[in-house]
C-alpha cells in the first residue's frame, strides 16, 4: 500500500535550508516513484542541475530561445513559488541516468550539491533554458525544480 506524505508545502519557503530540510525528512522514508523516473533517478537529475549551475551545463538552448521563452517562463515560475516541466526530460547533454536502488547516495549527493552551490561564490554558469540568473534566481529555480519533481514522489 502505497501512502502519500506532502513533502512540498507551498507555504515553503524557496530557499536552500528548506530543501536541504526535505531532503533529511527523504532520507527516513521508504519511497516509491509515481513517474517513468525512479527517486533515485530524480535525486541524481536534481543534484546535476545544481553541479552544472557551477560547472556548466552540458547544451545550451540558443541564446534568443533563453532571453525569450525562457526568461519568460522562468519569470512565471517565480511569481507562482512553482515550477511545473516534463518530469521525465533529462538534462540536455548529460549522461543517462542509470537505475540504482541506492537511494540513500543519489540524496547524499543531492545534499552535497545543495551545500555546495551555498557556498559557491565564483560566477555561475548560465542555466540552460533561463540564461543568466542571479545567485538567489539559481536558488528559486533549483529549489522549485526539486519541489516539481517531489510530485512523483510516495511514501511505501
Amino acid at each position: 500500500k502505497i501512502m502519500w506524505i506532502n513533502f512540498i508545502n507551498q507555504q515553503d519557503k524557496l530557499t536552500i535550508a528548506s530543501a536541504l530540510e526535505k531532503i533529511e525528512q527523504l532520507e527516513s522514508q521508504s519511497l516509491k516513484n509515481t513517474g517513468v523516473w525512479t527517486p533515485y533517478q530524480i535525486f541524481i537529475h536534481c543534484a546535476q542541475s545544481v553541479e552544472y549551475s557551477m560547472l556548466a551545463y552540458p547544451k545550451q538552448q540558443p541564446e534568443i530561445f533563453q532571453n525569450t521563452i525562457g526568461k519568460l517562463a522562468f519569470s512565471i515560475f517565480s511569481f507562482k513559488g512553482r515550477m511545473i516541466h516534463p518530469l521525465d526530460e533529462p538534462i540536455p547533454g548529460a549522461p543517462p541516468l542509470n537505475d540504482s536502488n541506492n537511494i540513500k547516495s543519489a540524496l547524499d549527493r543531492l545534499k552535497k550539491a545543495y551545500i555546495d552551490f551555498e557556498q559557491y561564490s565564483k560566477p555561475l554558469s548560465p542555466h540552460f533554458t533561463y540564461g543568466s540568473l542571479t545567485k538567489q534566481e539559481y536558488t528559486l529555480a533549483h529549489v522549485m525544480h526539486l519541489n516539481n519533481h517531489l510530485n512523483e514522489i510516495r511514501q511505501l
